[in-house]
This record gives structure tokens, sequence and C-alpha cells, in this order.
């Protein structure tokens, strides 16, 4: 079964616009994406989608053009950058450009999202990227993040870029993204609290928290920006493309900032060739014991790891020093996914130490497929070894078809997997296919 992976190229940076650009370019749905953004209660913007060349390479341009009330100058070069000059009086205190800033909080952003036309999956990776925007902006100001009104993230042209990147991201329905090395800029930039040095202190916090590598480059200017990097944090699930693998397409998104390397961000779509022993793969098994967290704490810590990528969560009662009841909380996922996962437990949980240990595991071949039965269309899990078959009908395509019919889901999972196993027998797949039980 081919697996599909997404990689994305960041030799010239990565900004939201160029996301968004670059899978655009590779096919991704533009009228969700369009939809999305007719949806929010948001205005004076517009956005434009065009095609540029750069370098002499034709690239997908993503495009917000703000009113002149919301206009922040931020492909303006001259403004970002300017001379030596303009940058002492910036310290002075003139500024050449008028400032027009819309502040938003986090929680105004979260109801934004919350009434957005999208999907769950595209909604969740939005309110991840403010998320981590948040955390980053609130280290910098040394403020708690539901306190944080920051101009990066409360502009118009901020949500509407992280929106659509999260709309088109979702919609290709690939979970397998891999970011290498974010390569960066030197010298300074302006942004609304001034002149600072890149990289800006949000990318910096954002890097350092989700373990992203950057590569130095010689370019003087801002390549990476904190919705760039946010945005990487919230979707890569590994740093380095497989031992082997096919191209199946290449996506090219525009930068507006021009520098002396172009700016482009490339990604592309590729099929990563399996080894002949596909059965055998390495997992990351983590755990840790707390005494001290609610029942409500454990139960949004497993929806958080669940969300980040965790192949299983669960939890084991066991007795601490002193003779103290506690949880046990185990977690099974890919070395990809481990630095995340200690996060999250870090940071949700009063643990002061995680345990891990790295497993090799024999897994049955597995593939997903659709099937019509008397009840209506489900999903239905194959999972093959050595002549030993099991047929699973999924659990969420049973609670549909639960909520459609008014039916108990011990009735629909037993004629499910009553006539799953008759129909396997009729068609001669196995002499008699096990049940849905064993």
């Amino acid at each position: 079964m081919e697996k599909e992976i997404l990689y994305f190229e960041c030799a010239s940076g990565i900004s939201g616009d160029m996301v968004t650009g670059a899978m655009l370019d590779l096919g991704a749905d533009r009228e969700a994406m369009e939809r999305a953004l007719a949806s929010l209660p948001l205005s004076g913007y517009r956005t434009e989608i065009g095609r540029v060349k750069k370098a002499g390479l034709d690239a997908c341009d993503f495009r917000v053009v703000l009113d002149e009330a919301h206009e922040n100058h931020d492909h303006d070069m001259e403004y970002l950058h300017g001379t030596a000059l303009e940058r002492e009086s910036e310290h002075q205190g003139h500024h050449e450009h008028p400032e027009h800033h819309e502040h938003r909080g986090l929680p105004e952003i979260m109801s934004i999202l919350k009434d957005a036309d999208m999907s769950v999956s595209a909604r969740r990776l939005a309110e991840q990227t403010f998320l981590i925007l948040a955390e980053a902006e609130a280290a910098a100001h040394g403020v708690p993040r539901e306190q944080v009104h920051f101009h990066e993230v409360g502009a118009v042209d901020s949500i509407v870029d992280i929106v659509a990147a999260a709309v088109c991201i979702d919609s290709l329905h690939i979970e397998d993204i891999v970011i290498g090395s974010l390569c960066e800029g030197h010298g300074t930039v302006r942004c609304q609290h001034g002149i600072l040095p890149v990289p800006v202190p949000a990318v910096i916090n954002i890097v350092s928290a989700y373990d992203l590598p950057m590569e130095p480059v010689d370019v003087e200017g801002e390549l990476v920006t904190p919705t760039g990097a946010a945005l990487a944090a919230a979707i890569r699930t590994r740093g380095s493309l497989p031992a082997r693998y096919l191209i199946r397409k290449t996506g090219l998104g525009a930068g507006k900032r021009t520098y002396s390397r172009p700016s482009l961000l490339r990604a592309m779509i590729l099929i990563e060739e399996q080894e002949d022993d596909h059965t055998r793969d390495t997992i990351v098994k983590l755990e840790t014991n707390v005494d001290d967290c609610t029942g409500e704490t454990l139960g949004y810590v497993m929806e958080q790891l669940f969300a980040a990528g965790a192949r299983d969560v669960f939890y084991t009662p066991v007795y601490m020093k002193k003779n103290r009841p506690a949880w046990q909380i185990t977690v099974i996922c890919r070395e990809e996914e481990r630095t995340v996962l200690e996060w999250i437990l870090f940071r949700e949980t009063s643990t002061i130490g995680i345990r891990r240990v790295q497993m090799e595991r024999s897994v049955m071949d597995r593939m997903i497929m659709p099937w019509e039965f008397s009840l209506g269309k489900i999903d239905v899990k194959l999972c093959r070894r050595d002549g030993i078959l099991r047929a699973y009908p999924e659990y969420e395509s049973l609670r549909r078809l639960c909520e459609e019919t008014s039916l108990s889901y011990k009735e629909v999972s037993r004629r499910a997997v009553e006539e799953l196993r008759h129909e396997l027998v009729e068609q001669n797949i196995v002499a008699e296919a096990p049940s849905h039980d064993e």
C-alpha cells in the first residue's frame, strides 16, 4: 500500500502566504479555502491568487491585500529593513509610515475560528497554530498566554493566512509531513515593537519549544516569519525524508519580500518506497507517574496526546512511594512525534520526568476499504499476516449509522460483523472469517 508524504523544502524560509501558495499549486481545494475565508467576520482585505516568476520559475502567488486602515507594510522592503539612517530615526521615535495596528487576543481569535466554515481537522490545525504563536509571544513579552494582544497574530492578514493555509493543508489529506531545517537570514527587521534582530523572539521561542532545526544562510533579512514557524511546528511529523521515495507532484509558493535568495517555498507530494520487511517497525514508549492530577486533567491530556499523533495512550493505576495511589501514563508513538508529546506531558501534567524506551514490534498489514451492507456504507479495516485475517468495522462508521438509523450500537455492530463474515466467506477470501470480538 503506497504511503503519501508531504515535504516542505524551506531553503528560502517559510511564511503563511508561501505555504498557502505552495498548497494551492499542489492542488489543494481552492473552493474550500475561499468558503472558509468568506465565513470569517473580518473586513478590510481581499485575496488575490495568481502566477508570478521568481528566478525564472513559475510559482503560485497567494496575496492578502489590505485596505489603508489595516496596512502593516509587511512586504515593504524599504520600510522593513531600510537604511542605517532610517533605523537610527526609528530608535529616536520618528516613523515615516503611519501605523494602523489591529489587535486581537487569543480568546477573540478562537471565537472567530469556532464559527468558521471549515472542517473539524482544519479548524484544529488553525487553532493549534494560533496557540503556538500565543505561547511564543507570551514568552517573549513575559505575560500569560490569555493576556497576549499582539499585532502579528491579531492582524487581519495573519488570521487570513493561517486559516487559508490550514484549510489547504487539510484538503490534501496527507498525515505524514516532513520539514527539515528552516533556512533563516540575519540582520534586523522592523516589527510592531521596533527594530528586532533576526530571527525575531517569537520565531526563536517556537523553534526552541518544538525542536525545529534552523540553518543560517547568507541573506540579510527575515526568511522565517512567526506565522511560518508556527505552521511548521503545528504540521511537522518528522524531520527527514525516507531513504527512498518517488516524487508525484511539486508545488511552488511565492513570498512577497525581495531578498538575494528568491522567496520560494517548494512543496512535494512523495510516495515512500517501503522496505521488503514492512511487517516490522520501531516505536517509542513514554511513561510517567503522577499522583496529583484530576480526572478532568487526565481526560484532557489524553485528547491532546492523540491530537498530536500518539498511536495509543492509556492509564494504569499504581502505588507510588509512601503508598500513594497514582496513575502511570503510557504513550505509544513514533520517534518523530516524541518531542511534542513529551512537551504536552510536561505542560499539562505535574510530571517532572518522563521515561522512554525504543521498541521493535511486529505488525500486520493493514488497509481500510469501503463496504456497503444492509444498513449503509461503512469503512472496514482488514489486517493480514501469515494467512491470518482480521476484519473490523471502523467505530466512527458504526457510530454514524447509529445516529442515522436510531438503532443501538450493539445492534448495528452485530449486523455489520455477521454480514461482513458472510461476504468474506462467500467470496472465498477466507474459509471462515474471524468475528469482530476475536
